[in-house]
């Protein structure tokens, strides 16, 4: 039965969109090319290395923790792996996009929690998935401004315990109640209390602007790309697959273990990793739009638990130290486009504007590593990039730029299966480019992602010649 996209979606774009089905969406082949330099933003600004503590689904053994408490693991695993004292960390930059209200600020109170000197200053950025790449770019903007030297960054997202509001009614009475000087005036208020002042405001992953969850958008790309509920399982099972691999053969070593407080519990490797089979997958009913979505929970990345952090620091500050960075942080750039139509399509768009900005060709990429918050939304990426129509109709280009090569692309899984804390994912696809790129001897590695609003971010990275796979 056909699939009907939303309503505010233009004529010519689902017609159009639904002749996509048949695209070319990768290709096996490389091309080997002569080594290319990049221009340095401003100084040579280095990754020195990462950590994050396993990726969990939410609920489970991270279940009583707050959200600092992960932070703090993160924050303090960085400078044990690296061996940086706490006093030259100049600045900490740490993203949250589900926050803690009693903790507002949590890059300045986890960072407290973790030991660091109470003189370093810490803010808090959000970007939604996109947030510790917004952290990391805004430590890269603070040393390229000659204020500071070396920066801490990343992000932390607990979904196990989210904050639920009082609706506005209870919320106005409470307020109100808390004025109230006589007893007269605090029964009147009482009185005034009605059964549905007590109906939660509950939080959602949603779109302010359309209401729409992004599981409804997912949907819907999906089916105006022609990206078929087979495809979006395939391509599910192929990201458990990887990182089940990967796992197993010891590449996540960014991954710090987490004690878990009040137990002897200790959590050391990411939980939401299962590959199953296309049979059992198929068995799955539609998640989002019933019954004829495609979007299911097998192929859509899920709530999870989890925090990253990085240093980031000049290629001479790196040297002085003795320190070995991972790579350089050559570019980046971020793009945002409709939120009801084309919410997902941030890699898509970043992708050429960030390849053009660079110099550089899909070509010239060794590593891949796109966030996938659903299947059916790397595969509309994909279409999107590979198209003709798509690209100078919307893009305003003159040529596609091409769909990633699959043999390149997110070969260790991606969110899909190791799971997509809202704000510490960005470090994790940093690291897993820096990573991929000395275990498979690459030069270049591009990050891309989408984000809640129509936002998206694309960043290059580039192999330091000092960098080791641990």
């Amino acid at each position: 039965m056909a699939y009907l996209p939303h309503k505010k979606m233009t004529l010519s774009l689902t017609k159009n969109l639904l002749q996509l089905n048949s695209l070319r969406t990768f290709s096996l082949g490389t091309q080997l090319n002569e080594k290319k330099t990049l221009k340095p933003i401003g100084q040579n600004i280095v990754l020195v290395d990462g950590v994050r503590t396993p990726f969990l689904l939410s609920g489970t053994d991270y279940n009583n923790l707050m959200p600092h408490d992960l932070a703090k693991v993160a924050l303090r695993g960085i400078l044990q792996k690296t061996g940086i004292p706490k006093d030259m960390v100049d600045y900490v930059v740490y993203g949250t996009v589900i926050q803690e209200v009693k903790t507002s600020n949590i890059a300045r109170e986890a960072a407290l929690c973790a030991g660091y000197n109470d003189k370093t200053p810490a803010h808090t950025v959000t970007m939604a998935c996109i947030s510790s790449n917004i952290a990391m770019c805004t430590g890269v903007g603070l040393i390229n401004s000659g204020v500071y030297d070396l920066i801490v960054a990343g992000g932390v997202e607990f979904m196990s315990d989210i904050p639920i509001r009082h609706n506005r009614k209870m919320r106005s009475l409470m307020l109100k109640a808390n004025k109230a000087k006589t007893v007269q005036q605090k029964l009147g208020l009482l009185a005034s209390i009605r059964p549905n002042f007590f109906v939660p405001d509950l939080p959602a992953v949603a779109e302010f602007s359309s209401g729409e969850t992004m599981g409804h958008s997912a949907d819907r790309l999906a089916a105006a790309f022609g990206a078929s509920r087979t495809e979006q399982d395939e391509f599910a099972l192929r990201s458990h697959t990887m990182a089940k691999q990967a796992q197993e053969k010891g590449y996540f070593t960014d991954l710090i273990p987490v004690q878990v407080p009040g137990s002897d519990k200790e959590v050391t490797k990411d939980n939401g990793i299962r590959v199953s089979t296309p049979e059992q997958l198929a068995k799955l009913k539609p998640a989002f739009i019933r019954p004829h979505g495609t979007v299911t929970a097998a192929n859509a990345s899920f709530l999870t638990d989890g925090a990253s952090a990085c240093i980031i620091t000049t290629e001479a500050k790196a040297k002085a130290l003795g320190l070995k960075p991972k790579a350089y942080l050559r570019n980046f750039l971020y793009v945002s486009q409709d939120p009801i139509d084309q919410l997902l399509l941030g890699p898509a768009y970043g992708t050429p504007q960030l390849l053009d900005k660079a110099g550089l060709t899909m070509q010239d990429i060794d590593v891949f590593e796109f966030h996938e918050a659903f299947a059916g939304q790397i595969l509309a990426n994909f279409k999107a990039m590979d198209s003709e129509w798509f690209a100078q109709r919307y893009m305003k280009r003159s040529s596609k730029v091409g769909a990633p090569p699959l043999n390149k692309f997110n070969l260790w899984g991606g969110s899909l299966s190791i799971g997509h804390p809202f704000a510490a994912t960005g470090v994790r696809l940093a690291m897993h480019t820096a990573n991929r790129l000395v275990r498979e001897d690459g030069q270049f590695g591009l990050v891309a992602a989408c984000a809640a609003g129509g936002q998206g971010v694309a960043m290059i990275l580039e192999r330091h010649p000092d960098a080791h796979p641990n």
